[in-house]
């Protein structure tokens, strides 16, 4: 019998955190630290958007509207409605949820490209509601004077403090996937994303699990957005549109479908590309798209598979190839 929070899920993500934890003193200044506190952003939506597609089979090319829904929420809430931050959090969080379980109802029932087509569509209308509702989200000039993040009488008024909280909540929501793949819901999702049919077969509420699936990836998604706005003290609609939810999609693929570190690793390295890439100005975006393709095309496995491989090399004896 397995147990959740104890074992080798426990010690790699402990050890994951402490490399999170270390990082910021080989950087060279705050710029870069900043960046990777957008990475930490983007890889807690990869990996809940990585359960949907790489574990369960359900494409989503609207996440980023989820996202967008726990930081307009938790603003909101937190300056006109004048809640505490806590309690902001909650609401922007649980909404995105709230949503996502009443859009899938009819959206899961499609599948494939339909599937696609549908949740583009629902973050279309949600990326219109961020732009035209100006009275409530400030429309395109987007939305100020959102507090830093407080939580039990401590202020993350710092970029360094903000991180160390990011590289916490990164952690615990990798440690919460692994051992979620290790359960029974896990074994089920993997169940229905190979058969349908088969899974339902030996007893699996197809449905339910997709749509508890769709609400969790929502819930991370929303919990971002939230840690986002109060991290940025500014949100605005260009960051919540389908551009993002592209850039989620490739994060996964990238990274590697069906796994949890891949996931990450998509994320930041999706993340710091653009910014390793700013020297090289007019052509900036060739290289970028070069790379991905290079990526795709030697790695069609993604980054963690890549590295899997590589592991297995310098397992055998003397590091060489069969044969």
């Amino acid at each position: 019998m397995t147990r959740p929070f104890l074992g080798r899920n426990s010690i790699q993500a402990a050890f994951f955190l402490a490399l999170l934890l270390g990082l910021p003193y080989a950087l060279p200044n705050e710029y870069y630290l900043s960046i990777c506190i957008l990475g930490c952003l983007s890889a807690v939506i990869a990996v809940g958007l990585n359960l949907l597609m790489g574990y369960a089979g359900q494409i989503s090319l609207g996440h980023a509207a989820f996202y967008g829904i726990g930081a307009y929420v938790t603003a909101i809430a937190t300056t006109r409605l004048g809640l505490p931050i806590p309690v902001g959090m909650g609401l922007g969080v649980g909404l995105a949820a709230l949503v996502a379980w009443i859009v899938a109802a009819p959206t899961l029932k499609l599948k494939g490209h339909y599937l696609a087509m549908a949740t583009l569509g629902f973050g279309i209308i949600v990326s219109i509601v961020f732009n035209e509702a100006v009275d409530w989200t400030g429309g395109p000039s987007g939305y100020v004077g959102i507090p830093r993040l407080a939580l039990f009488g401590y202020s993350f008024d710092s970029d360094h403090s903000y991180y160390n909280l990011m590289a916490v909540v990164l952690a615990l929501v990798v440690l919460g996937a692994l051992n979620l793949m290790k359960s029974r819901t896990g074994r089920a999702l993997r169940a229905l994303h190979v058969s349908e049919k088969a899974a339902a077969s030996l007893g699996v509420d197809i449905s339910a699990h997709k749509r508890f699936v769709f609400v969790l990836s929502a819930a991370l998604a929303g919990l971002a957005g939230v840690l986002y706005a109060h991290y940025l003290s500014f949100i605005a609609p260009a960051s919540f549109g389908f551009t993002f939810s592209v850039q989620l999609v490739v994060m996964v693929v990238l990274g590697g479908m069906a796994s949890v570190w891949g996931s990450v690793a998509g994320a930041f390295f999706l993340t710091i590309l653009p910014e390793a890439l700013r020297e090289f100005e007019d052509i900036d975006i060739l290289v970028y798209g070069a790379i991905l393709v290079a990526t795709i095309m030697f790695l069609p496995d993604g980054l963690a598979g890549g590295a899997g491989r590589l592991l297995r090399k310098l397992r055998r004896p003397g590091g060489r190839h069969d044969g």
